[in-house]
C-alpha cells in the first residue's frame, strides 16, 4: 500500500479553488504529485506559490494531469518544448511570445472535439500592475440557477468555431490558412457539462469560439449567451488571481471560465509559460 499524502490545503476564495502550501514541485515525489492532481479534480483550480521550475519540471507536473496537448500557433512555443507556450511582451533572441492571448471570458480549446482538461500557467516575470487572471466557478453558477432554467438549458448545444473566433477576436485577429481551417473544423458541445470526476454540473458557456446555439436564431442565441456570461461571471462566482513570480496555477477547463486582464505593457514586462493537458469529449 502506497503512502497517503496529506496536503496543506487552503481555499482560494468563496469555496472555490485551492492553494497547496509547503510543496516543492521540482523535488516532489510521485505520491505528492498524485495528491495534487486529486485535489485539483475536486476544487476547480489549484495554486502553488514560490516555485523555481525548469521546463522539464513543468512537463513532469503537467503529465500527471494527462497527455500534454500541442498548441495551434506553434510560433509562440518554447524552443525544444513544443508543449510550452510563451505569453510575453518581452523580446528574447529576436522573438516575442503571444501578447494579449486570453483576454475575454472563455475556456481553452473549446473549438476542439475534445477540449483540453486543464490549463497550467507558470509566472516567470510579472508586470507591476494588472495582468491578473480571473476564474469563474461554473458549477456554483449552475447550482444557483432556478431548477426550471437548469432544465431549459440542459437540452441546448453550443456551436464552437475556431475560424469564427480568429476572424472576430479583439487581439491577434487573423484569417486562417486553408491548413489551419482544415485542422480545426467547427464542433458542437453541450451548454450544461457533466464533470467526469464526480458528476457535478457546470454552466459551460463561453465567448470567443461560440458562434451560436443549435436550433436558435442568432439574435436570440446571442442574447442568451450574453445573459449567461453575465450571470456566471458575477463577483460571487469569481476568483481573481494576482500573480507573483514562481506561481503555478492550474485550472479545470471542464468547470471554469477564465480571462486575463490588461496591463501597462509599455512600461512593464510579463513572461509566463502556458501548458495544456488533453481532455475528453464533453457530455
Amino acid at each position: 500500500m502506497g503512502n497517503v499524502i496529506e496536503l496543506d490545503i487552503h481555499t482560494l476564495g468563496k469555496g472555490f479553488g485551492a492553494e497547496a502550501r509547503g510543496v516543492d514541485l521540482a523535488n516532489a515525489d510521485e505520491a505528492t504529485l498524485g495528491a495534487l492532481v486529486d485535489a485539483f479534480e475536486h476544487h476547480g483550480a489549484l495554486l502553488l506559490r514560490g516555485q523555481k521550475l525548469q521546463p522539464a519540471d513543468l512537463m513532469r507536473y503537467l503529465s500527471r494531469f494527462g497527455t500534454p496537448e500541442e498548441h495551434t500557433l506553434k510560433e509562440y512555443t518554447l524552443p525544444d518544448y513544443p508543449n510550452i507556450y510563451i505569453l510575453s511582451n518581452r523580446e528574447v533572441n529576436g522573438r516575442k511570445g503571444s501578447h494579449y492571448d486570453g483576454v475575454g471570458w472563455h475556456t481553452d480549446y473549446s473549438y476542439k472535439e475534445e477540449p483540453v482538461k486543464c490549463t497550467m500557467l507558470y509566472a516567470v516575470e510579472v508586470p507591476t500592475g494588472g495582468g491578473d487572471t480571473l476564474l469563474a466557478d461554473l458549477c456554483a453558477a449552475y447550482d444557483a440557477l432556478p431548477a426550471e432554467k437548469q432544465q431549459q438549458l440542459d437540452k441546448l448545444q453550443l456551436h464552437h468555431s475556431y475560424k469564427y473566433f480568429m476572424e472576430t477576436r479583439e487581439f491577434g485577429r487573423m484569417k486562417l490558412s486553408p491548413e489551419l481551417e482544415a485542422e480545426n473544423p467547427d464542433v458542437f458541445h453541450p451548454l450544461i457539462r457533466t464533470h467526469p470526476a464526480d458528476g457535478r454540473k457546470a454552466l459551460w458557456v463561453s465567448t470567443g469560439t461560440v458562434r451560436g446555439i443549435v436550433g436558435m436564431d442568432k439574435a436570440e442565441a446571442d442574447a442568451l449567451i450574453d445573459e449567461l456570461i453575465e450571470f456566471a461571471t458575477q463577483e460571487q462566482f469569481v476568483y481573481r488571481h494576482k500573480w507573483e513570480v514562481g506561481d503555478v496555477l492550474v485550472w479545470d477547463n471542464r468547470c471554469t471560465l477564465h480571462t486575463g486582464t490588461k496591463y501597462d505593457d509599455a512600461n512593464s514586462y510579463r513572461v509566463a509559460y502556458r501548458l495544456w493537458a488533453k481532455g475528453d469529449k464533453p457530455f
